[in-house]
């Protein structure tokens, strides 16, 4: 469990970073689509770490529906962030034509913002489920509706990345940088409140 929150929160503070006012200015474009790819490995890394984690063993149907939505949850934004890997990584190719970028980059993105805000509706009604609608001391129920939040911030920002055809320019550069910087905050906040506490002969022998 640490290594998933840690794994979701380096790549948020990745995304956040590649996102933040200035520094694809100071750094450069590529290095800044870089610094991009790099936070969707994390996100695989630690996708795939609660995909694991949820799927042992795999829930039929005689387990609880809560089981079920955490395990489909885990599945479905693990599958996001293989798409967030195309894309990122797509973006560093350089001299891609119109189509090109629009199948590789867009798509995906896209494709990865809608997987993670299904994955975050199926949280919410585990967490639900678990805890209250509404109950705002629980740290799951807070993480829960804080990935929410952070994955529909993500689809804005796919939908301002659209590229216009005749200009060649992103339909809403400002949106797209704006959603993607709220939503890693989101997603950062949210895998800091659920890390789990060192456990205590880590924190004896240290």
């Amino acid at each position: 469990m640490r290594r998933e929150s840690w794994g979701f929160a380096i790549g948020s503070l990745l995304f956040a970073l590649g996102a933040w006012p200035g520094y694809a200015d100071l750094v450069g474009e590529r290095f800044d689509n870089l610094t991009y790819f790099v936070g969707s490995l994390f996100f695989t890394a630690a996708g795939y770490i609660q995909l694991w984690l949820s799927g042992r063993p795999v829930p039929g149907a005689e387990s609880h529906r809560i089981e079920r939505w955490d395990y489909w949850s885990a599945a479905v934004q693990f599958a996001g962030t293989l798409l967030f890997n195309i894309s990122t990584g797509a973006a560093l190719i350089v001299n891609l034509t119109y189509d090109e970028a629009d199948r590789w980059i867009w798509r995906p993105d896209v494709f990865g913002s809608a997987a993670f805000l299904i994955a975050s509706a199926l949280a919410v009604l585990a967490t639900t489920d678990t805890d209250k609608l509404w109950d705002p001391r629980a740290r799951n129920w807070l993480s829960s509706w804080l990935n929410m939040i952070g994955s529909i911030a993500f689809g804005v920002s796919a939908i301002g990345a659209y590229v216009d055809p005749s200009s060649g320019e992103l339909h809403n550069a400002t949106t797209a940088n704006l959603g993607t910087f709220v939503g890693a905050l989101c997603f950062l906040v949210a895998a800091l409140l659920v890390l789990p506490p060192k456990p205590a002969e880590e924190r004896v022998t240290r």
